[in-house]
Order: structure tokens, then C-alpha cells, then sequence
């Protein structure tokens, strides 16, 4: 399938293509795919809380030592794993009910990695209500890179300056991105979709203190700062490495482009091949396109949904793209090589 920048041809659904995602949510639900899974989650939970439990131990038992760094290391990666059951909290993966789903979020994602779930909760739904269209899904919106040729011929500051070489600067920029999960969560608690501004913040705040003065506390000043800088930039690079295979390289939206649903999620996502390991590291966001047409779905069960949602792609004549995670990179940044283009010929010129 094309990585192209442009969305393909949007076709205006007749009544049997009105019916296409009813007919393939009909062969899920007769599949058995969307009933929770109380025991795997269980089980996650543990496994994680026990790897989150031994690495701050290990952090306050080695004190003045350089192998920090390496629980550093290890504990960017339980953040990464934690940040992924918060999402599975946050689609409801978990429990069928709103509270104890927002309960978990919040000690979760506040207080245990110091990132806002409210905030998050309002990005991600609106990319999944729209994914990769350029007006109305941030996660696409031109911050500090652009995603699309048009974006890149708008470009003014910041964006523009990075624009240039910003397939080369991803993965550096990826370093600070745990750094920018706990700013944003700070400045949504002035906003006004924010629901528990004051639960927000002081467990954001707790969170934050309580890092500040264990690193300082326990390490010299030398080996606290240094132990936060890898342990942020491993969290922002892992997370970064598994959202971005996601949609980024895929036909991009703009305007009044409206495919159906089925089309609008299938089109616009990747797929992730991989055995268990993948399925592990990622937490099930390899199968992107399974979980975006079924997002309260269980991530053990995106696999099985897997081979129904392809053929029936296949059925139906809906392009799917799976490809590897290596590769998905190399599609995500040849992507924004390519989208750079014009500011850097615009550059050339004023040059």
C-alpha cells in the first residue's frame, strides 16, 4: 500500500457500504472477541506493578552507584509499559464502567509516571475520531513537525526551523517527549475540559515532588540529573516507538475528506508484524487497525481479530497495511523526509 501523503479517493458509501463496518462487527461480536478478559488484565497488572515495585527498590538499595543508570534504563521502559495500560484503562479494555476506569487512569497515569489523564483522555479521543486528518486530529497537528506538504508550505517558526531535517531529528527529538508528556499535563489544568483540575494536579504534583526528592535525596547531584535525562529519554523514545509506526506515512485527511468508518480507520492506520515479543513491547498497538476499528476490544484478543478484519479488507476491497517494525520506521521517516520538502526548497531560494 502507498505511504503517500495524499488520502486515496473517498467513495461515497452506498447502502451496502453504509453496512460494511455492521456486517464485520457482527463476525467479531460471533467471534467472541469483545468480552473482557478480567484474568489477563490481572495478571498484567501484577507483572507490571511487581517490575515497578523491584526497580524502585533497586533504585533506593544501590544509592551512590553508577549501575543507576541502568535501572534508569529499566524503569523508562515499566514507565512505557504502565503509560500502555493506562490507554487500555482509558478505552475501557478493562472495566466496562467510567469510574473505575478513570480511577485507574488517574493513579495510573498522574501518579505513577506523572502524566495527565484527562489530558490524554481528550487528545486521544479525538484522534481516534478522526485519525490523521490534518484540522481536526492533534496528533497530526504541525507543533514542532509538519506531516504533510501543505503543512510544510505553511510552516512559520519553530516548525519551519526543524521542517528541514526533521526525518534526521525525530528520533533525538523522541528523547524529550517524556519530558513533554509531564509540561503538557501542567498546562491543561488551565483548561477548561479538564473535569478534575484539582485531583489532576496534586497527583501530578505528588508525582513530581516525590521523583524530585528520591533522586536528590538518595544520589548526588551529578548522578540525579543524569539518571533523570536517561530515564525520561528512554520513556519518550519508547512510547514514540510505538505511536509512531502506528499512522504516521499513512494518507493523511483535509478539509471535508470523510471516508466511512471502516475506511477512515483502515486507511489511515499500519499494522506492526511481530510474534509475542512485539505484541508484549508494543501492548497490542501493533494491530493498530483492529484496535482503532475496535478500540474497547482487548489487546489479547487484536491478534485473533486480526485474520477476520484482513479478509474481510480483502472481501470488501479496503487496502491493508501491515508491515515490520523496522520498516514501519523507515515508512514514518521517509515520510517526513518527504513532507519537508518544500521548506527546505523555500529555504534554498531565500538563500
Amino acid at each position: 500500500m502507498t505511504t503517500s501523503t495524499e488520502a486515496p479517493p473517498v467513495r461515497t458509501p452506498d447502502a451496502a457500504q453504509g453496512s460494511d463496518f455492521a456486517r464485520l462487527s457482527r463476525r467479531i461480536i460471533d467471534a467472541g472477541l469483545q468480552k473482557r478478559l478480567p484474568g489477563y488484565y490481572v495478571l498484567r497488572f501484577t507483572l507490571v506493578g511487581l517490575a515497578l515495585v523491584l526497580g524502585w527498590t533497586a533504585f533506593f538499595a544501590l544509592g551512590d552507584s553508577w549501575w543507576q543508570l541502568a535501572v534508569a534504563v529499566g524503569l523508562g521502559l515499566i514507565f512505557g509499559q504502565l503509560a500502555l495500560l493506562a490507554h487500555d484503562l482509558a478505552h475501557r479494555q478493562v472495566f466496562t464502567k467510567r469510574r473505575p476506569s478513570e480511577i485507574g487512569g488517574l493513579i495510573i497515569g498522574n501518579l505513577g509516571i506523572g502524566m495527565s489523564y484527562g489530558w490524554w483522555m481528550n487528545k486521544h479521543t479525538r484522534h481516534h475520531a478522526n485519525p490523521n486528518h490534518e484540522e481536526l486530529d492533534p496528533d497530526v497537528a504541525p507543533d514542532i513537525l509538519v506531516w504533510s506538504t501543505d503543512q510544510a508550505r505553511e510552516a512559520k517558526g519553530l516548525p519551519r526551523f526543524i521542517g528541514r531535517h526533521q526525518a534526521g531529528l525525530f528520533f533525538p527529538l523522541l528523547t524529550l517527549e517524556g519530558f513533554n508528556l509531564h509540561v503538557a499535563g501542567v498546562r491543561a489544568l488551565r483548561q477548561p475540559h479538564m473535569k478534575r483540575r484539582w485531583l489532576e494536579g496534586a497527583l501530578l504534583f505528588a508525582h513530581i515532588i516525590g521523583y524530585v526528592v528520591a533522586l536528590f535525596l538518595v544520589l548526588p547531584p551529578g548522578l540525579a540529573v543524569a539518571f533523570l535525562l536517561i530515564h525520561q529519554a528512554v520513556f519518550g523514545v519508547y512510547l514514540g516507538s510505538i505511536f509512531a509506526p502506528n499512522h504516521k506515512g499513512m494518507p493523511t485527511l483535509r478539509g471535508n475528506a470523510r471516508p466511512d468508518f471502516l475506511r477512515k480507520q483502515v486507511l489511515t492506520s499500519r499494522n506492526v508484524k511481530g510474534g509475542w515479543f512485539i505484541d508484549v513491547a508494543m501492548g497490542g498497538l501493533n494491530y493498530q487497525i483492529e484496535h482503532h476499528l475496535f478500540p474497547s476490544m482487548p489487546s489479547p484478543h487484536l491478534r485473533h481479530a486480526q485474520a477476520i478484519v484482513r479478509d474481510y479488507c480483502e472481501e470488501i476491497d479496503i487496502p491493508y497495511h501491515e508491515t515490520g517494525l523496522v520498516q514501519s520506521w523507515r515508512e514514518a521517516l521517509r515520510h517526513l523526509n518527504e513532507v519537508g520538502a518544500p521548506i527546505r526548497e523555500r529555504a534554498g531560494a531565500e538563500s
